[in-house]
């Protein structure tokens, strides 16, 4: 290994024995139909060699796994927070993206390991989806919990740590497309809990502060943090320098932060958190993801906010932010288009629902995609179209997993292979069952 910038970049590299994906996969033009599945998966029909499941016509298949890139098989190691020994046999793959663009785009998938407190610390890793190569891309000491990562239109990656004051990373690659020539703090962009990240056609860079920002305090600031900013660069294409702003919701007199909105600052990027809130920025409860589809910004927001007895008034939402006017709605929550979950599969009266909702994707077709961080972790599919209230019209359960220890996360459509949605299962209940799946489409859709 070498070092560079005290930063590992590791050249081991480990072979699937298969050929996992090519990139000349013909378009399907007509989008991800499918007939929603009847309800959500029951853990006591596990099969670990086909844990999702899915509606007729789809296949599933393990991309790369433990199996072919084991980087967290510790008997024990010592937590760096409590200085506890604790056992870590699960390699936690959390976010997917490809090389977008480019000579050989597709072809590529970059992927970030949400482990916390680890000796060796984060990692990020990245799968040759032609030949089924799977290697270690950079690992640092001093990562932990990275969660989002993103392909941005001037030919590098970007990733995030997800605690407190994380730091935002750029990713400048070797011409091989496996091997990382620089890895770069960006500050500018904002020391958060960053989870969601996603760039408009001008360069601007969207994140959010994963807090609960309704129930938590910082010092005597309250409700504080859980906030989602807006970094302008001083140049496209240049994350060194530029503006960090926070959301504001005008006149906000309900708890739901919905309204008209507004980016409020510039702040400081550095204590961003503190400085968005102290302006007046929005906070929610546990925002996580985000997705630009159109002139549409989506945002997941895990949790919902709590009664002075602590109880949610419901289990999260989708809110969608149309960015030429700022004006917030919520898109998709439980109660108004789509069920509450009652129970669990299994239970005498379970009904599936929409609980604690956390990844957001593109479909090939523009739908918003959604996955819960939950058990079990269902996929919903929701179409743009909004009501007069800015409700989605149509949202239909599309996927669930069945296994009883795991979420799913990291839903991601490569623009190269419409047919193909890929996934994460994180912390498995198999010893070593972390990994990238693809649900694929098979032969002619069932009409949805």
């Amino acid at each position: 290994m070498s070092k560079k910038n005290g930063l590992i970049i590791a050249a081991a590299t480990v072979l699937t024995g298969c050929v996992v994906l090519t990139t000349n996969v013909m378009a399907d033009k007509k989008g991800f139909h499918f007939k929603p599945i009847d309800a959500s998966a029951s853990s006591a029909d596990w099969n670990a060699a086909a844990p999702w499941k899915l509606p007729k016509g789809f296949s599933q298949s393990l991309v790369s796994g433990e199996a072919a890139l084991n980087i967290y098989d510790y008997p024990t190691w010592t937590d760096r927070s409590s200085g506890n020994d604790e056992p870590q046999n699960n390699d936690w793959h959390d976010m997917n993206v490809v090389n977008e663009t480019g000579k050989q785009a597709g072809r590529f998938m970059y992927r970030t390991h949400e482990v916390r407190g680890v000796e060796t610390g984060g990692a990020v890793s990245v799968v040759d989806l032609k030949t089924g190569e799977t290697k270690l891309l950079a690992q640092d000491v001093s990562w932990t919990a990275l969660d989002g990562i993103r392909w941005t239109e001037w030919g590098t990656v970007v990733f995030a740590e997800e605690t407190t004051g994380g730091r935002f990373f750029e990713i400048q690659l070797n011409e091989d497309m496996m091997s990382a020539a620089a890895i770069i703090d960006r500050p500018a962009v904002g020391r958060l809990a960053h989870e969601g990240i996603d760039l408009d056609a001008d360069g601007n860079v969207y994140v959010v502060d994963e807090f609960r920002g309704r129930t938590s305090r910082c010092g005597d600031i309250a409700p504080c943090g859980g906030g989602i900013y807006k970094f302008v660069p001083n140049s496209y294409g240049d994350l060194s320098a530029g503006n960090l702003y926070v959301l504001g919701i005008k006149s906000n007199t309900r708890r739901d932060g919905i309204g008209q909105g507004e980016w409020l600052g510039p702040i400081d990027a550095e204590n961003a958190r503190i400085a968005g809130s102290e302006v007046g920025g929005q906070s929610y409860q546990r925002p996580e993801d985000l997705e630009i589809i159109g002139d549409t910004l989506y945002v997941a927001i895990t949790e919902g906010p709590r009664d002075e007895y602590g109880k949610e008034y419901y289990e999260g939402r989708v809110i969608a932010i149309n960015l030429n006017i700022l004006h917030v709605t919520n898109f998709v929550k439980a109660g108004v288009n789509v069920p509450v979950e009652i129970g669990r599969p299994g239970d005498a009266d379970f009904q599936s629902g929409f609980d604690s909702v956390d990844n957001l994707a593109e479909s090939p077709d523009g739908q918003l995609v959604m996955i819960e961080d939950n058990i079990p972790s269902d996929i919903w599919f929701a179409k743009t179209k909004a009501n007069k209230w800015g409700a989605a019209k149509k949202v239909r359960l599309f996927a669930s997993l069945r296994d009883p220890g795991a979420e799913g996360t990291g839903i991601y459509f490569s623009p190269n292979d419409p047919n193909t949605l890929y996934v994460n299962i994180q912390h498995s209940a198999m010893d070593d069952g972390d990994g990238t799946w693809a649900i694929r489409k098979m032969g002619k859709p069932d009409d949805d």
